[in-house]
């Protein structure tokens, strides 16, 4: 649960810190369809790497997108099926593709591809098909027979007759993770995690027997299980791992993984690939847990990589972990301001506003870097974090501290994309406050991303007994937001120029403008009028404004109000009185929902996220997606991948990898099925 998503990227560039590298020629933009644009990233300093550093990049790369069907079959147990079937109709439709109808199943596919399945990537929704059902049928039934992607036994006619419903009718699945606690979550949920019939109820109970209150170091339940019922009622787990559940990717994934250690920048580093391929192998949560002990003290590494079942975001019990993998080296010239932050976490758990009893006397093993991603895959692709905190495990952090990254290049990307684009003139209130964020936001976006994921993650701990799954559907909105929050305050905190990290006191003020404004409006942009706040780190920023904006009437400078949404030429904005009064406020949430967080307290967690983090002013909502209409701005944005390709010499020894980026979005998402599909058997000849 622990990585920070992208806000909606404000419209004019900030200035750069010094060190930081990009090329203005480079063509950020790839394609645009929906809600989504889609963008490439550079890798900067990719030359500056040895070969064998290379060769690591290349083989972690192909691991990590070897397990792109697993994520797709987690999302939904017919999303392979669709996408094949969908594949080949566009590969081989015959028709007009001008036509009305193939503009919006090129479309359609175009959405599906980006949210790894048939809902979108962030609210969870289904997708609406533009066009016709007699299309689809008919397009359907032109195919020849083998390019029908039938499963054992089944008919085309079938199939069909399965599909259509899944894909037009939308009270079938229609959300994939659904967290209104007042519903049954598994039931209501249309991801692949829980078998057919499974009810919240028996998975919680199911678990509960499992787990032991005393155990000072548990595993990660359910992390890497899907939990199913037998036909007389008996609940169990079906694992992945290399003869269980995805083996064939898993499969392709360990055999990759094997070949990258061969060039690992150190023993320490085959020592945790080892570990790791043990854990696919059979599956024992034990070993992750030793796996993710190891990675985490390894901080000297240059390369580094996540590959796994990690974040659980997408179980709405907040236990399985979607299969992901970033493959990564070290930014060296801009990790000097994490080093110099996780080097002083002590000063800042000790210093933190919450409950004595909720701090780390001794935090361990903090350590963070800013990285370039070289390549995303899983849950991490198209659309992608960009600051991760690991392990998750909270005995392990505690223990063994965390590593945390700031991914820089990816960021960078995200505001060379958006020059230019109208943003803050439409929704800053004035001139003063938009220079104010030219001058200071990207620096301080960079340092609230280093604080949430370095610190923020890091911090607290849990009393004695408290179960981390305590606060269910909530948990990953509450741990986003505690992690927000502890950025938030420590961004206004002397110590920052103390350590030579922001030279301006007041520089923080950027950021909390642009928080507040998201929090409060802007993000709103993301969803559909008349519907409620959903996706965790969503309801997070609207928690956190929202109460703020409500605690601080009349508490400012003068009496004023410390933050409020004021009229303007008959437009909403935000407007903030007084931050220092900010900061206060920021820092007694901090501390209420740590205390949450730690007491194991569901229902002061779940009042939190009621009262404030879920519902929307129609009238507020309704303006904000107007005025955004007239700026052709792009509501989500995501990547995709460059291109690495070994070069041989006579013998077929590697002698180099290059980098390129020659496709368009479509042609990437089509390579990939064609060389990492091991779930219906396409893949990519061993190297």
């Amino acid at each position: 649960m622990n990585k920070i998503l992208p806000a909606l990227v404000l419209g004019t560039v900030a200035v750069m810190p010094a060190g930081a590298v990009v090329d203005k020629n480079f063509n950020y933009h790839v394609d645009r369809f929906a809600d989504i644009e889609v963008l490439r990233y550079e890798v900067p300093e990719f030359d500056r790497l040895t070969l064998n550093q290379k060769k690591m990049l290349y083989y972690l790369g192909e691991a990590a997108q070897m397990g792109r069907d697993i994520i797709w079959d987690q999302n939904g147990i017919y999303n392979l099926q669709v996408r094949q079937l969908l594949e080949n109709i566009y590969r081989n439709y015959k028709g007009d593709r001008d036509s009305k109808d193939f503009k919006a199943f090129e479309k359609y596919l175009k959405q599906v591809w980006f949210g790894n399945g048939l809902h979108h990537h962030y609210s969870t929704d289904k997708f609406t098909p533009g066009f016709s059902e007699a299309f689809f049928t008919a397009a359907v039934k032109a195919l020849p027979a083998d390019m029908l992607p039938l499963a054992d036994d089944e008919t085309a006619e079938a199939m069909l007759a399965k599909l259509t419903p899944v894909i037009f009718d939308p009270t079938v699945m229609p959300k994939r993770v659904n967290q209104d606690g007042s519903q049954d979550v598994v039931v209501t949920s249309a991801n692949n995690l829980y078998g057919p019939g499974v009810t919240q109820a028996e998975v919680e109970e199911y678990y509960n027997k499992l787990k032991n209150p005393a155990d000072p170091r548990p595993v990660s339940y359910g992390l890497n299980s899907r939990v199913v019922k037998d036909e007389k009622g008996n609940i169990s787990e079906e694992h992945y791992h290399l003869t269980g559940l995805y083996g064939p990717a898993i499969a392709q994934i360990i055999y990759y993984l094997d070949k990258a250690k061969e060039y690992a920048d150190n023993d320490a580093q085959k020592a945790y690939i080892t570990k790791l391929i043990d854990y696919y192998i059979t599956g024992d949560l034990r070993l992750f847990d030793e796996y993710s002990i190891l990675w985490a003290e390894d901080t000297k590494s240059d390369v580094d990589f996540v590959n796994g079942f990690i974040e659980s975001y997408g179980d709405p019990l907040g236990m399985t972990g979607a299969w992901e993998s970033y493959v990564n080296f070290r930014n060296n010239k801009s990790s000097d301001r994490t080093h110099k932050i996780s080097s002083n976490a002590q000063y800042f758990e000790d210093n933190s506003p919450v409950d004595k009893r909720f701090k780390k006397e001794k935090v361990k093993g903090v350590s963070a870097k800013v990285i370039n991603a070289a390549m995303l895959a899983g849950d991490a692709f198209p659309a992608t974090a960009i600051g991760i905190n690991l392990p998750n495990s909270n005995w392990i952090r505690a223990e063994h501290g965390s590593k945390s990254v700031t991914i820089e290049n990816i960021t960078e990307a995200y505001e060379m994309a958006s020059h230019g684009n109208g943003f803050n003139e439409e929704f800053v209130i004035d001139a003063p406050t938009r220079k104010m964020l030219d001058d200071w936001l990207y620096i301080t976006d960079m340092l609230h991303t280093d604080l949430h994921e370095c610190l923020g993650h890091a911090s607290g701990q849990l009393l004695p007994g408290v179960d981390g799954d305590a606060l269910k559907e909530n948990g990953s909105t509450l741990e986003e937001a505690r992690a927000d929050l502890f950025a938030l305050y420590y961004l206004a905190d002397p110590k920052l120029q103390e350590l030579g990290i922001l030279e301006n006191p007041d520089a923080y003020q950027a950021e909390y403008y642009k928080y507040m404004m998201n929090g409060l409006m802007t993000q709103l942009n993301r969803i559909e009028l008349g519907k409620d706040v959903e996706e965790a780190h969503m309801r997070n920023r609207q928690l956190i404004a929202k109460w703020v904006l409500e605690k601080g009437k009349k508490k400012g400078k003068g009496g004023k109000d410390v933050v409020e949404l004021v009229k303007k030429n008959g437009k909403t904005y935000v407007r903030i009185n007084d931050y220092k009064k900010m900061r206060e406020l920021f820092g007694n949430l901090l501390a209420e929902i740590q205390r949450v967080k730690s007491e194991g307290d569901y229902k002061g967690g779940n009042d939190l996220v009621q009262k404030y983090a879920v519902k929307i002013d129609p009238k507020l909502h309704k303006e904000v997606l107007t005025r955004f209409s007239t700026l052709d701005i792009p509501p989500y944005r995501g990547f995709i991948n460059p291109v690495y390709t070994p070069v041989t010499g006579a013998d077929g020894e590697i002698t180099d990898i290059t980098i390129s980026w020659p496709e368009s979005y479509a042609e990437q998402m089509l390579r990939l099925s064609d060389q990492y599909s091991p779930l219906t058997g396409k893949v990519k000849a061993h190297k």
